[in-house]
Protein backbone atom coordinates (compact mmCIF):
# COMPACT_ATOMS: atom_id res chain seq x y z
CA UNK A 1 0.00 0.00 0.00
CA UNK A 2 2.79 2.40 0.65
CA UNK A 3 5.48 1.66 -1.96
CA UNK A 4 5.62 5.29 -3.09
CA UNK A 5 6.37 6.50 0.41
CA UNK A 6 9.20 4.07 1.08
CA UNK A 7 11.35 5.05 -1.88
CA UNK A 8 13.14 7.65 0.21
CA UNK A 9 15.28 6.41 3.06
CA UNK A 10 13.63 7.12 6.37
CA UNK A 11 15.75 8.25 9.32
CA UNK A 12 15.95 5.64 12.03
CA UNK A 13 14.25 6.33 15.35
CA UNK A 14 16.79 5.62 18.05
CA UNK A 15 15.62 4.58 21.53
CA UNK A 16 16.58 8.04 22.84
CA UNK A 17 14.55 9.83 20.16
CA UNK A 18 11.61 7.50 20.76
CA UNK A 19 11.76 8.24 24.48
CA UNK A 20 11.84 12.00 23.86
CA UNK A 21 8.88 11.83 21.47
CA UNK A 22 6.96 9.74 23.98
CA UNK A 23 7.81 12.24 26.71
CA UNK A 24 6.56 15.14 24.53
CA UNK A 25 3.24 13.37 23.96
CA UNK A 26 2.93 12.47 27.65
CA UNK A 27 3.60 16.05 28.79
CA UNK A 28 1.05 17.38 26.28
CA UNK A 29 -1.58 14.86 27.44
CA UNK A 30 -1.07 15.32 31.19
CA UNK A 31 -0.82 19.11 31.27
CA UNK A 32 -4.13 20.65 32.26
CA UNK A 33 -5.86 17.49 33.45
CA UNK A 34 -5.60 18.43 37.12
CA UNK A 35 -5.43 21.62 39.13
CA UNK A 36 -8.59 23.46 38.10
CA UNK A 37 -12.32 23.31 38.75
CA UNK A 38 -14.92 22.16 36.21
CA UNK A 39 -15.14 24.97 33.68
CA UNK A 40 -18.18 26.56 32.15
CA UNK A 41 -19.64 25.82 29.71
CA UNK A 42 -18.73 22.32 28.55
CA UNK A 43 -17.40 20.57 31.65
CA UNK A 44 -20.23 21.36 34.03
CA UNK A 45 -22.94 19.02 32.83
CA UNK A 46 -20.47 16.17 32.19
CA UNK A 47 -19.05 16.34 35.68
CA UNK A 48 -22.54 16.71 37.13
CA UNK A 49 -23.42 13.29 35.66
CA UNK A 50 -20.13 11.82 36.89
CA UNK A 51 -20.74 13.22 40.39
CA UNK A 52 -24.17 11.57 40.44
CA UNK A 53 -22.61 8.19 39.59
CA UNK A 54 -19.98 8.57 42.30
CA UNK A 55 -22.32 9.70 45.07
CA UNK A 56 -25.49 7.72 44.30
CA UNK A 57 -24.08 4.36 43.29
CA UNK A 58 -26.66 4.17 40.47
CA UNK A 59 -24.55 3.77 37.34
CA UNK A 60 -27.27 2.85 34.86
CA UNK A 61 -29.09 6.12 34.10
CA UNK A 62 -27.05 9.31 33.46
CA UNK A 63 -28.63 11.85 35.81
CA UNK A 64 -28.07 15.59 36.09
CA UNK A 65 -29.55 17.70 38.88
CA UNK A 66 -31.85 14.84 39.84
CA UNK A 67 -33.28 14.37 36.35
CA UNK A 68 -32.37 11.72 33.73
CA UNK A 69 -30.00 13.23 31.16
CA UNK A 70 -30.02 10.85 28.23
CA UNK A 71 -28.31 12.78 25.45
CA UNK A 72 -25.46 10.25 25.30
CA UNK A 73 -24.69 6.70 26.50
CA UNK A 74 -22.60 6.60 29.67
CA UNK A 75 -19.27 4.95 28.73
CA UNK A 76 -17.19 8.09 29.18
CA UNK A 77 -19.05 8.99 32.37
CA UNK A 78 -18.48 5.48 33.74
CA UNK A 79 -14.76 5.70 33.00
CA UNK A 80 -14.47 9.14 34.54
CA UNK A 81 -16.45 8.12 37.63
CA UNK A 82 -14.19 5.09 38.07
CA UNK A 83 -11.09 7.31 37.85
CA UNK A 84 -12.62 9.82 40.26
CA UNK A 85 -13.23 7.09 42.84
CA UNK A 86 -9.87 5.44 42.26
CA UNK A 87 -7.90 8.64 42.90
CA UNK A 88 -10.24 10.24 45.44
CA UNK A 89 -7.64 9.88 48.20
CA UNK A 90 -5.15 12.03 46.25
CA UNK A 91 -7.19 14.24 43.93
CA UNK A 92 -10.47 16.16 44.02
CA UNK A 93 -13.22 14.27 42.23
CA UNK A 94 -13.24 16.59 39.21
CA UNK A 95 -9.48 16.20 38.71
CA UNK A 96 -9.70 12.44 39.02
CA UNK A 97 -12.56 12.38 36.52
CA UNK A 98 -10.53 14.39 34.02
CA UNK A 99 -7.87 11.66 34.00
CA UNK A 100 -10.32 9.64 31.89
CA UNK A 101 -9.81 12.22 29.17
CA UNK A 102 -6.07 11.61 29.41
CA UNK A 103 -6.65 7.87 28.95
CA UNK A 104 -8.84 8.29 25.88
CA UNK A 105 -6.55 10.91 24.34
CA UNK A 106 -3.54 8.62 24.80
CA UNK A 107 -5.44 5.78 23.11
CA UNK A 108 -6.38 8.11 20.25
CA UNK A 109 -2.73 9.02 19.67
CA UNK A 110 -1.74 5.35 19.86
CA UNK A 111 -4.22 4.13 17.26
CA UNK A 112 -3.67 7.15 15.02
CA UNK A 113 0.06 6.32 15.09
CA UNK A 114 -0.61 2.67 14.28
CA UNK A 115 -2.80 3.76 11.35
CA UNK A 116 -0.06 6.04 10.01
CA UNK A 117 2.47 3.22 10.20
CA UNK A 118 0.09 0.74 8.56
CA UNK A 119 -0.73 3.07 5.68
CA UNK A 120 2.65 4.66 4.99
CA UNK A 121 5.30 2.36 6.43
CA UNK A 122 7.68 2.26 9.38
CA UNK A 123 8.64 5.50 11.08
CA UNK A 124 5.33 7.06 9.98
CA UNK A 125 3.56 6.36 13.24
CA UNK A 126 5.21 8.94 15.45
CA UNK A 127 4.74 11.84 12.96
CA UNK A 128 0.98 11.21 13.01
CA UNK A 129 0.86 11.57 16.79
CA UNK A 130 3.07 14.68 16.70
CA UNK A 131 0.92 16.26 14.00
CA UNK A 132 -2.23 15.47 15.96
CA UNK A 133 -1.06 17.07 19.22
CA UNK A 134 0.03 20.08 17.17
CA UNK A 135 -3.51 20.63 15.84
CA UNK A 136 -5.04 23.66 17.55
CA UNK A 137 -8.46 21.99 17.67
CA UNK A 138 -7.09 19.29 19.98
CA UNK A 139 -5.42 21.61 22.46
CA UNK A 140 -8.28 22.56 24.78
CA UNK A 141 -10.91 19.97 23.87
CA UNK A 142 -8.43 17.13 24.26
CA UNK A 143 -8.07 18.02 27.96
CA UNK A 144 -11.70 18.63 28.97
CA UNK A 145 -14.41 16.46 30.50
CA UNK A 146 -16.06 15.68 27.17
CA UNK A 147 -17.57 12.51 25.78
CA UNK A 148 -16.14 13.55 22.41
CA UNK A 149 -12.71 12.37 23.55
CA UNK A 150 -14.02 8.81 23.91
CA UNK A 151 -15.74 9.08 20.52
CA UNK A 152 -12.41 10.18 19.02
CA UNK A 153 -10.77 7.06 20.44
CA UNK A 154 -13.45 4.89 18.90
CA UNK A 155 -13.08 6.55 15.48
CA UNK A 156 -9.27 6.20 15.60
CA UNK A 157 -9.67 2.47 16.29
CA UNK A 158 -12.11 2.17 13.38
CA UNK A 159 -9.66 3.86 11.00
CA UNK A 160 -6.89 1.53 12.15
CA UNK A 161 -9.21 -1.40 11.51
CA UNK A 162 -9.83 -0.21 7.95
CA UNK A 163 -6.10 0.26 7.35
CA UNK A 164 -5.29 -3.18 8.79
CA UNK A 165 -8.11 -5.00 7.00
CA UNK A 166 -6.21 -5.69 3.78
CA UNK A 167 -3.40 -7.42 5.66
CA UNK A 168 -4.89 -8.94 8.83
CA UNK A 169 -8.69 -9.01 8.40
CA UNK A 170 -9.53 -10.92 11.60
CA UNK A 171 -7.54 -8.66 13.90
CA UNK A 172 -8.80 -5.63 11.99
CA UNK A 173 -12.41 -6.68 12.48
CA UNK A 174 -11.95 -7.13 16.22
CA UNK A 175 -10.31 -3.72 16.66
CA UNK A 176 -12.79 -2.00 14.36
CA UNK A 177 -15.73 -3.52 16.23
CA UNK A 178 -14.40 -2.45 19.62
CA UNK A 179 -13.85 1.05 18.25
CA UNK A 180 -17.39 1.12 16.87
CA UNK A 181 -18.71 -0.02 20.25
CA UNK A 182 -16.72 2.62 22.13
CA UNK A 183 -17.94 5.30 19.71
CA UNK A 184 -21.56 4.20 20.10
CA UNK A 185 -21.35 4.02 23.89
CA UNK A 186 -19.81 7.51 23.93
CA UNK A 187 -22.10 9.56 21.68
CA UNK A 188 -24.79 7.28 20.34
CA UNK A 189 -25.60 6.82 16.67
CA UNK A 190 -22.89 9.05 15.17
CA UNK A 191 -20.26 6.29 15.17
CA UNK A 192 -22.56 3.66 13.56
CA UNK A 193 -23.60 6.16 10.88
CA UNK A 194 -19.96 6.94 10.10
CA UNK A 195 -19.08 3.24 10.10
CA UNK A 196 -21.89 2.28 7.75
CA UNK A 197 -21.34 5.16 5.35
CA UNK A 198 -17.56 4.79 5.15
CA UNK A 199 -17.78 1.00 4.77
CA UNK A 200 -20.31 1.17 1.93
CA UNK A 201 -18.49 4.04 0.22
CA UNK A 202 -15.22 2.08 0.13
CA UNK A 203 -16.96 -0.77 -1.67
CA UNK A 204 -17.21 1.45 -4.75
CA UNK A 205 -13.44 0.92 -5.22
CA UNK A 206 -12.07 -2.38 -6.47
CA UNK A 207 -9.26 -2.28 -3.86
CA UNK A 208 -11.87 -2.80 -1.15
CA UNK A 209 -14.18 -5.29 -2.87
CA UNK A 210 -12.29 -8.21 -1.42
CA UNK A 211 -13.13 -11.20 0.73
CA UNK A 212 -10.78 -9.98 3.48
CA UNK A 213 -12.53 -6.60 3.68
CA UNK A 214 -15.96 -8.23 3.93
CA UNK A 215 -14.57 -10.55 6.60
CA UNK A 216 -13.35 -7.52 8.54
CA UNK A 217 -16.75 -5.80 8.35
CA UNK A 218 -18.56 -8.94 9.47
CA UNK A 219 -16.26 -9.45 12.45
CA UNK A 220 -16.52 -5.75 13.29
CA UNK A 221 -20.30 -5.98 13.53
CA UNK A 222 -20.07 -9.08 15.71
CA UNK A 223 -17.48 -7.44 17.97
CA UNK A 224 -19.59 -4.30 18.31
CA UNK A 225 -22.86 -6.04 19.17
CA UNK A 226 -22.15 -6.53 22.92
CA UNK A 227 -21.22 -2.86 23.22
CA UNK A 228 -24.30 -1.73 21.30
CA UNK A 229 -26.85 -4.00 22.98
CA UNK A 230 -25.95 -4.40 26.66
CA UNK A 231 -26.61 -0.90 28.04
CA UNK A 232 -29.69 -0.22 25.82
CA UNK A 233 -31.14 -3.58 26.91
CA UNK A 234 -30.52 -2.83 30.59
CA UNK A 235 -32.01 0.66 30.19
CA UNK A 236 -35.12 -0.78 28.52
CA UNK A 237 -35.48 -3.36 31.28
CA UNK A 238 -35.17 -0.60 33.86
CA UNK A 239 -37.57 1.79 32.18
CA UNK A 240 -39.10 1.55 28.68
CA UNK A 241 -39.98 5.24 28.93
CA UNK A 242 -36.35 6.24 29.52
CA UNK A 243 -35.24 3.97 26.68
CA UNK A 244 -37.68 5.72 24.35
CA UNK A 245 -36.45 9.09 25.62
CA UNK A 246 -32.85 8.17 24.83
CA UNK A 247 -33.28 6.23 21.59
CA UNK A 248 -35.95 8.28 19.89
CA UNK A 249 -36.43 11.69 21.49
CA UNK A 250 -32.75 12.46 22.12
CA UNK A 251 -31.22 10.71 19.10
CA UNK A 252 -33.12 9.59 16.00
CA UNK A 253 -36.14 11.80 16.52
CA UNK A 254 -33.91 14.77 17.20
CA UNK A 255 -32.15 14.27 13.85
CA UNK A 256 -35.49 14.07 12.01
CA UNK A 257 -36.77 17.17 13.79
CA UNK A 258 -33.57 19.00 12.92
CA UNK A 259 -33.94 18.09 9.23
CA UNK A 260 -37.69 18.81 9.14
CA UNK A 261 -37.20 22.29 10.58
CA UNK A 262 -34.52 23.07 7.98
CA UNK A 263 -32.04 24.35 10.57
CA UNK A 264 -29.07 24.35 8.22
CA UNK A 265 -27.61 27.78 8.95
CA UNK A 266 -24.41 26.21 10.32
CA UNK A 267 -23.97 23.64 7.55
CA UNK A 268 -20.72 25.24 6.39
CA UNK A 269 -19.39 25.73 9.91
CA UNK A 270 -16.58 23.18 9.55
CA UNK A 271 -15.42 24.53 6.21
CA UNK A 272 -14.76 27.78 8.06
CA UNK A 273 -13.40 26.32 11.29
CA UNK A 274 -11.27 23.41 10.05
CA UNK A 275 -8.46 25.62 8.69
CA UNK A 276 -7.64 26.72 12.24
CA UNK A 277 -8.76 23.55 14.06
CA UNK A 278 -6.48 21.41 11.86
CA UNK A 279 -3.57 23.83 11.64
CA UNK A 280 -0.78 23.00 10.70
CA UNK A 281 -2.03 19.62 9.46
CA UNK A 282 -4.51 21.14 7.00
CA UNK A 283 -1.97 22.73 4.59
CA UNK A 284 0.22 19.62 4.75
CA UNK A 285 -2.80 17.44 3.94
CA UNK A 286 -3.74 19.75 1.09
CA UNK A 287 -0.19 19.42 -0.29
CA UNK A 288 -0.47 15.63 -0.13
CA UNK A 289 -3.72 15.68 -2.09
CA UNK A 290 -2.20 17.98 -4.71
CA UNK A 291 1.03 16.01 -5.00
CA UNK A 292 -0.77 12.68 -5.36
CA UNK A 293 -3.72 13.99 -7.40
CA UNK A 294 -3.04 11.71 -10.41
CA UNK A 295 -3.21 8.52 -8.36
CA UNK A 296 -5.38 9.76 -5.50
CA UNK A 297 -8.39 7.57 -6.27
CA UNK A 298 -6.39 4.51 -7.33
CA UNK A 299 -4.46 3.79 -4.13
CA UNK A 300 -6.17 2.22 -1.13
CA UNK A 301 -4.61 4.45 1.53
CA UNK A 302 -5.82 7.63 -0.16
CA UNK A 303 -9.23 6.14 -0.87
CA UNK A 304 -9.64 5.37 2.83
CA UNK A 305 -8.55 8.79 4.07
CA UNK A 306 -10.43 10.86 1.49
CA UNK A 307 -13.62 8.85 1.83
CA UNK A 308 -13.38 9.05 5.64
CA UNK A 309 -12.87 12.79 5.59
CA UNK A 310 -15.67 13.46 3.10
CA UNK A 311 -18.13 11.23 4.97
CA UNK A 312 -17.25 12.84 8.30
CA UNK A 313 -17.56 16.34 6.85
CA UNK A 314 -20.98 15.65 5.35
CA UNK A 315 -22.42 13.70 8.30
CA UNK A 316 -21.09 16.00 11.03
CA UNK A 317 -22.26 19.10 9.14
CA UNK A 318 -25.86 17.91 9.48
CA UNK A 319 -25.96 16.87 13.13
CA UNK A 320 -28.25 18.85 15.47
CA UNK A 321 -25.27 20.22 17.46
CA UNK A 322 -22.52 21.74 15.36
CA UNK A 323 -19.48 22.86 17.33
CA UNK A 324 -15.72 22.42 17.56
CA UNK A 325 -15.74 19.28 19.66
CA UNK A 326 -18.14 17.50 17.31
CA UNK A 327 -15.70 18.15 14.47
CA UNK A 328 -12.72 16.53 16.19
CA UNK A 329 -12.99 13.18 14.30
CA UNK A 330 -12.13 15.01 11.07
CA UNK A 331 -8.70 15.80 12.49
CA UNK A 332 -7.76 12.11 12.18
CA UNK A 333 -7.85 11.73 8.38
CA UNK A 334 -6.37 15.21 7.99
CA UNK A 335 -3.44 14.33 10.28
CA UNK A 336 -2.90 11.06 8.41
CA UNK A 337 -2.90 12.82 5.05
CA UNK A 338 -0.42 15.31 6.48
CA UNK A 339 1.80 12.39 7.50
CA UNK A 340 1.98 11.33 3.85
CA UNK A 341 3.50 14.72 2.94
CA UNK A 342 6.77 14.05 4.75
CA UNK A 343 8.45 12.47 1.73
CA UNK A 344 7.27 15.05 -0.79
CA UNK A 345 7.17 18.40 1.02
CA UNK A 346 9.80 20.82 -0.22
CA UNK A 347 12.52 21.70 2.25
CA UNK A 348 11.83 25.41 1.73
CA UNK A 349 8.16 24.95 2.68
CA UNK A 350 9.18 22.94 5.75
CA UNK A 351 11.63 25.64 6.81
CA UNK A 352 8.96 28.31 6.30
CA UNK A 353 6.53 26.39 8.51
CA UNK A 354 9.28 25.90 11.08
CA UNK A 355 10.25 29.57 11.25
CA UNK A 356 6.61 30.66 11.27
CA UNK A 357 5.96 28.39 14.23
CA UNK A 358 9.09 29.44 16.12
CA UNK A 359 8.41 33.17 15.67
CA UNK A 360 4.71 32.82 16.48
CA UNK A 361 5.22 30.76 19.63
CA UNK A 362 8.11 32.94 20.79
CA UNK A 363 6.05 36.12 20.49
CA UNK A 364 3.00 34.60 22.19
CA UNK A 365 5.18 33.19 25.00
CA UNK A 366 6.75 36.63 25.55
CA UNK A 367 3.30 38.22 25.69
CA UNK A 368 2.13 35.59 28.17
CA UNK A 369 5.08 36.19 30.45
CA UNK A 370 4.73 39.97 30.14
CA UNK A 371 0.97 39.93 30.77
CA UNK A 372 1.40 37.66 33.80
CA UNK A 373 4.10 39.95 35.23
CA UNK A 374 1.90 42.98 34.55
CA UNK A 375 -0.99 41.51 36.52
CA UNK A 376 1.30 40.44 39.35
CA UNK A 377 3.23 43.71 39.64
CA UNK A 378 0.32 46.05 38.99
CA UNK A 379 1.32 47.47 35.62
CA UNK A 380 -1.19 49.80 33.97
CA UNK A 381 -0.47 49.09 30.34
CA UNK A 382 -3.56 48.96 28.14
CA UNK A 383 -3.43 45.19 27.58
CA UNK A 384 -2.99 44.55 31.32
CA UNK A 385 -6.00 46.74 32.11
CA UNK A 386 -7.98 44.79 29.51
CA UNK A 387 -7.02 41.55 31.24
CA UNK A 388 -8.17 42.96 34.59
CA UNK A 389 -11.45 44.15 33.10
CA UNK A 390 -12.07 40.75 31.53
CA UNK A 391 -11.72 39.05 34.92
CA UNK A 392 -13.01 41.59 37.47
CA UNK A 393 -12.23 40.71 41.04
CA UNK A 394 -9.09 38.76 40.16
CA UNK A 395 -6.10 39.37 42.45
CA UNK A 396 -2.86 37.98 41.06
CA UNK A 397 -0.63 36.08 43.49
CA UNK A 398 2.79 34.54 43.07
CA UNK A 399 2.93 30.73 43.28
CA UNK A 400 6.48 29.41 43.25
CA UNK A 401 5.90 25.89 41.90
CA UNK A 402 3.94 26.91 38.76
CA UNK A 403 6.44 29.71 38.16
CA UNK A 404 9.47 27.43 38.21
CA UNK A 405 7.74 24.85 36.02
CA UNK A 406 6.89 27.55 33.47
CA UNK A 407 10.41 28.99 33.64
CA UNK A 408 12.10 25.60 33.20
CA UNK A 409 9.88 24.63 30.27
CA UNK A 410 10.49 27.97 28.55
CA UNK A 411 14.27 27.58 28.85
CA UNK A 412 14.03 23.97 27.64
CA UNK A 413 12.01 25.05 24.60
CA UNK A 414 14.54 27.73 23.67
CA UNK A 415 17.34 25.16 23.98
CA UNK A 416 15.38 22.68 21.85
CA UNK A 417 14.76 25.02 18.91
CA UNK A 418 18.37 26.22 19.09
CA UNK A 419 19.83 22.73 18.98
CA UNK A 420 17.44 21.02 16.56
CA UNK A 421 18.32 21.34 12.88
CA UNK A 422 15.99 22.07 9.99
CA UNK A 423 13.96 19.33 8.28
CA UNK A 424 10.35 18.41 7.61
CA UNK A 425 10.14 16.10 10.60
CA UNK A 426 11.91 18.47 12.96
CA UNK A 427 9.59 21.31 11.94
CA UNK A 428 6.69 19.15 13.14
CA UNK A 429 8.46 18.46 16.43
CA UNK A 430 9.20 22.16 16.89
CA UNK A 431 5.56 23.00 16.21
CA UNK A 432 4.24 20.40 18.65
CA UNK A 433 6.74 21.49 21.30
CA UNK A 434 5.69 25.13 20.77
CA UNK A 435 2.03 24.25 21.25
CA UNK A 436 2.99 22.31 24.38
CA UNK A 437 4.97 25.28 25.70
CA UNK A 438 2.00 27.65 25.37
CA UNK A 439 -0.32 25.08 26.95
CA UNK A 440 2.02 24.66 29.93
CA UNK A 441 2.29 28.44 30.36
CA UNK A 442 -1.52 28.62 30.26
CA UNK A 443 -1.91 25.86 32.86
CA UNK A 444 0.73 27.29 35.22
CA UNK A 445 1.01 31.09 35.03
CA UNK A 446 -2.50 31.76 33.77
CA UNK A 447 -4.49 29.02 35.49
CA UNK A 448 -5.65 31.18 38.46
CA UNK A 449 -6.82 33.88 36.03
CA UNK A 450 -8.79 31.36 33.96
CA UNK A 451 -10.23 29.59 37.00
CA UNK A 452 -11.41 32.96 38.30
CA UNK A 453 -13.89 33.34 35.45
CA UNK A 454 -14.80 29.76 34.57
CA UNK A 455 -15.40 28.25 38.02
CA UNK A 456 -18.47 28.57 40.26
CA UNK A 457 -16.50 27.76 43.42
CA UNK A 458 -16.07 31.37 44.64
CA UNK A 459 -19.68 32.29 43.93
CA UNK A 460 -21.07 29.25 45.72
CA UNK A 461 -18.79 29.75 48.73
CA UNK A 462 -20.05 33.33 48.97
CA UNK A 463 -23.65 32.14 48.69
CA UNK A 464 -23.14 29.63 51.49
CA UNK A 465 -21.65 32.33 53.70
CA UNK A 466 -24.80 34.44 53.24
CA UNK A 467 -27.40 31.76 53.88
CA UNK A 468 -29.56 32.28 56.99
CA UNK A 469 -28.79 29.99 59.88
CA UNK A 470 -32.29 28.50 59.83
CA UNK A 471 -34.51 27.75 56.82
CA UNK A 472 -36.62 24.84 55.70
CA UNK A 473 -35.47 24.58 52.04
CA UNK A 474 -34.23 26.53 49.03
CA UNK A 475 -36.37 26.72 45.91
CA UNK A 476 -34.97 27.39 42.46
CA UNK A 477 -36.10 29.51 39.53
CA UNK A 478 -34.45 29.46 36.08
CA UNK A 479 -31.44 27.56 37.47
CA UNK A 480 -29.78 25.52 34.73
CA UNK A 481 -29.09 21.82 35.40
CA UNK A 482 -25.32 22.33 35.11
CA UNK A 483 -25.44 25.12 37.67
CA UNK A 484 -27.57 22.96 39.96
CA UNK A 485 -24.91 20.25 39.77
CA UNK A 486 -22.21 22.74 40.79
CA UNK A 487 -24.33 24.02 43.67
CA UNK A 488 -24.55 20.47 44.93
CA UNK A 489 -20.85 19.70 44.36
CA UNK A 490 -19.23 22.85 45.77
CA UNK A 491 -21.84 23.87 48.35
CA UNK A 492 -23.91 20.77 49.14
CA UNK A 493 -26.93 22.87 48.12
CA UNK A 494 -29.86 20.89 46.73
CA UNK A 495 -32.68 22.97 45.34
CA UNK A 496 -36.21 21.91 46.20
CA UNK A 497 -38.65 21.78 43.28
CA UNK A 498 -41.46 20.11 45.19
CA UNK A 499 -44.84 21.73 45.70
CA UNK A 500 -44.07 22.88 49.23
CA UNK A 501 -43.14 26.50 49.75
CA UNK A 502 -39.54 27.18 50.76
CA UNK A 503 -38.21 30.00 52.90
CA UNK A 504 -35.54 30.81 50.31
CA UNK A 505 -35.56 31.16 46.53
CA UNK A 506 -32.44 31.18 44.34
CA UNK A 507 -32.90 32.78 40.94
CA UNK A 508 -30.53 32.75 37.97
CA UNK A 509 -30.67 35.66 35.56
CA UNK A 510 -28.80 38.45 33.84
CA UNK A 511 -27.40 41.78 34.91
CA UNK A 512 -30.96 43.11 35.21
CA UNK A 513 -33.17 41.10 37.54
CA UNK A 514 -36.26 39.50 35.98
CA UNK A 515 -39.56 39.39 37.87
CA UNK A 516 -40.15 36.46 40.20
CA UNK A 517 -43.35 34.85 41.34
CA UNK A 518 -45.22 36.78 44.05
CA UNK A 519 -42.50 39.43 43.92
CA UNK A 520 -44.02 41.48 46.73
CA UNK A 521 -43.56 38.62 49.19
CA UNK A 522 -39.76 38.33 48.80
CA UNK A 523 -36.76 40.25 50.07
CA UNK A 524 -33.38 39.96 48.37
CA UNK A 525 -30.67 38.69 50.72
CA UNK A 526 -27.75 38.20 48.38
CA UNK A 527 -26.57 38.67 44.81
CA UNK A 528 -23.47 37.24 43.15
CA UNK A 529 -21.97 35.38 40.23
CA UNK A 530 -18.77 34.11 38.74
CA UNK A 531 -16.08 36.70 39.27
CA UNK A 532 -15.29 36.99 35.58
CA UNK A 533 -18.87 37.39 34.34
CA UNK A 534 -21.05 40.35 35.22
CA UNK A 535 -23.85 39.27 32.86
CA UNK A 536 -24.75 36.06 34.69
CA UNK A 537 -26.13 36.75 38.16
CA UNK A 538 -27.64 34.68 40.95
CA UNK A 539 -30.00 36.25 43.47
CA UNK A 540 -31.17 34.80 46.77
CA UNK A 541 -34.57 35.84 48.13
CA UNK A 542 -36.24 35.20 51.49
CA UNK A 543 -39.93 35.21 52.23
CA UNK A 544 -41.02 38.21 54.24
CA UNK A 545 -43.30 36.04 56.33
CA UNK A 546 -42.16 32.45 56.86
CA UNK A 547 -44.87 29.93 56.12
CA UNK A 548 -45.05 27.18 58.66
Amino acid sequence: MYEYFTKMKEPEITPLKAALLLALCAVWILTGLIGHDPWKPDELYGFGIIYHFVTSGDWLVPTLAGQPYLDKPPLYYWTAAAFAQMFSSWLPLHDGARLATGLYTALTLLFASLTGRELFGNNRGWPTAIILIGCLGMLVRGHEILTDNALLTGISMMLYGYALSLRRPQMAGLIMGIGLGIGFMSKGIIAPILFGTISLSLLTFSNWRTRSYLTTLSLALLSALPWMLMWPFMLHQHSPELFHEWFWTRNIGRWFAFAANGQFSDTFYYLKSLPWMAWPAAPLAAWTVWEARKRMWQEAEFQLLLVSFIVMLVVLSFVPDINDQNGMPMLLPIALLATASLSTLRRGAANALDWFGIMTFAQIAILMWWGWAGLLLGYHAKIVNMLRDYQPGFDAEFYSTPFWIAFAVTVLWVFLIWRVGRSVRRSLINWASGVTLLWILTMTLWLPWLDNGKSYRHMINDLNANLPKQYNCIGGLRIGPSEQAMLNYFGAIKLDYSKRKCDLLLVQGGAVAKPIEDEIGWEKLWEGGRLGNAQERFRLYQRLQRIR
